[in-house]
């Protein structure tokens, strides 16, 4: 790659002390570094040089938790999002093999939806009325929050599993999900979306994500970049179905994947110890409300701590970090109980209903937060419903720093979308609409969302990787005095005008 000279950035303080930008200062790109930060600096002969103009530069964003495939598949499958009912998801999917059998398409093209959140519903989804809609079609829709899949008879046909009339959820789900990706016509609608999704990151400043996809250990990522979709660093989750091989290759945390050029290394074990919210199965101390209890009254707890110590051990033992997805309280304290018994480093996913005495425990274990603060905007509502009386133990992003407890902001994509300002919006405000904001206590500065969206790098200087973000705007300039409000539609706004990885230009909007 060759050098860049970047003339006359200001660059913006991640540092938590300060939220003042620096006057403007010229930045030296050379081998995938920042080699030189200051005022004027010479040009070599041959060297491109871009104009900044003022423009203020941060750390380029990551994603600490992403579904890429999913993600990019998302953006070509019918939008189920804001369905109240199985009825309104009935309604879109019937309009769109309407439109899809006007188009000409054949009778038996794959349909596959995204978004609802059924958590609250009354009555609950059927195959029956599914097959109503669908003709020929095999019909597969997703919840919102990844936990349940929604699938006429044709589909579980096509898949092996053996008919029913309810959706699936967790343990019988999660071995379906992957699979969707081999029904015909699955890899060209999430082909058709991957540049697309990758385009969308790098215009967002995203430089980089942590893929905890169900395959992602499978040697996607090689592929991917041999076809130049190379615009964006990745760390590959390993399952555990994945953890044998992944050992036998002795690979770590941290090792580079080869013919990705560097930019894709391997992540941590990730274990989905316990449920969602939107699907009542997030583990709880206290059971949910008797109207919703269905089969799990305190939720699903999917591995017990005897077995999550276990294969946290064998992880750790093999140099691999550990991501742990806790939602309930219950969850939290099976994964806390099983950081402790192996002192496993790595993250809590998501630590959606925590307690202050969890809180500490993560702090004293070095245990990251791995957060997606978009999420309390879908959640906000339901958690009402289902956790009543705990809203004030959700999504305590306050309560985590100030403890000591490092945050890692990121997605979920699909279940948010993958924008790490509207993340930053949500923790700093905590609405999405006219309301006040949810639980103000627990909100944060706009300096602390961005530092947590920055995968731990401070201001940009000199040795720091080449990766990125040159906004339009400076994103601290919102006042607390202004009102969270004020300061995340301020977030919310904005736009990246340049995007570099390993020094090379990957998203220009100037």
């Amino acid at each position: 790659m060759n050098p860049i000279l970047l003339r006359g950035g200001r660059l913006v303080p991640v540092d938590g002390r300060s939220v003042t930008p620096s006057d403007p200062v010229d930045l030296f790109l050379d081998q995938g570094r920042v080699t030189n930060v200051g005022p004027r600096l010479p040009r070599p002969a041959g060297v491109d040089e871009v104009a900044l103009d003022g423009r203020f530069v941060i750390p380029g964003l990551w994603d600490h938790h992403v579904h890429m495939t999913q993600w990019a598949a998302t953006l070509r499958r019918v939008d189920l999002a804001g369905t109240a009912s199985p009825r309104h998801v009935l309604e879109r999917v019937r309009d769109h093999i309407a439109a899809l059998d006007s188009s000409g398409a054949a009778p038996d093209t794959l349909v596959v939806g995204w978004g609802y959140r059924s958590g609250a519903w009354d009555p609950l989804p059927s195959v029956t009325a599914l097959d109503a809609v669908s003709g020929l079609h095999p019909v597969v829709l997703m919840s919102g929050d990844g936990h349940n899949g929604w699938l006429n008879t044709i589909a579980l046909d096509l898949m092996g599993v053996p008919r029913r009339d309810t959706p699936l959820d967790e343990g019988d789900w999660f071995p379906i999900w992957p699979r969707v990706s081999a029904l015909p016509g699955a890899a060209e609608q999430a082909d058709a979306g991957f540049a697309d999704a990758l385009g969308r990151a790098a215009a967002a400043g995203v430089v980089g994500i942590t893929d905890l996809e169900f395959d992602a250990a499978t040697g996607t990522w090689p592929a991917r970049y041999a076809a130049g979709l190379d615009s964006i660093r990745v760390r590959v989750g390993v399952y555990a179905d994945q953890l044998d091989r992944v050992i036998a290759d002795g690979r770590r945390t941290g090792d580079v994947w080869e013919g990705t050029g560097g930019l894709s290394t391997t992540g941590p074990f990730k274990v989905i110890s316990d449920g969602s919210l939107g699907t009542r199965t997030a583990h709880c101390c206290d059971p949910y409300p008797v109207a919703l209890q269905g089969d799990w009254p305190y939720g699903k707890q999917n591995i017990s701590l005897d077995d999550l110590a276990a294969a946290m051990a064998r992880a750790t033992t093999s140099g691999l970090d550990c991501a742990i997805h806790a939602i309930g309280d219950a969850a939290m304290d099976i994964a806390l109980d099983a950081y402790a018994a192996t002192g496993a480093r790595g993250s809590i996913e998501h630590a959606q209903l925590t307690t202050p005495a969890q809180i500490q425990r993560m702090a004293a274990h070095g245990i990251r937060a791995s957060v997606q603060p978009a999420h309390l905007l879908d959640d906000r509502d339901l958690t009402s419903v289902c956790w009543p009386g705990r809203e004030d133990r959700t999504f305590m992003f306050r309560s985590m720093l100030d403890a000591g407890v490092r945050l890692a902001l990121g997605s979920d994509a699909p279940v948010s979308p993958l924008d790490p300002w509207l993340a930053m919006a949500a923790a700093v405000h905590r609405s999405a609409d006219a309301r006040d904001p949810w639980t103000p206590e627990q909100g944060i500065t706009a300096a602390e969302a961005l530092a947590g969206s920055t995968d731990g790098w401070g201001t940009v200087a000199t040795g720091h990787p080449a990766d990125l973000a040159v906004l339009d705007t400076d994103p601290l300039a919102g006042s607390a005095a202004d009102g969270t409000a004020a300061v995340g539609r301020q977030l919310r706004d904005v736009r990246v005008a340049l995007t570099f990885v390993d020094g090379r230009l990957v998203h220009d909007a100037r």
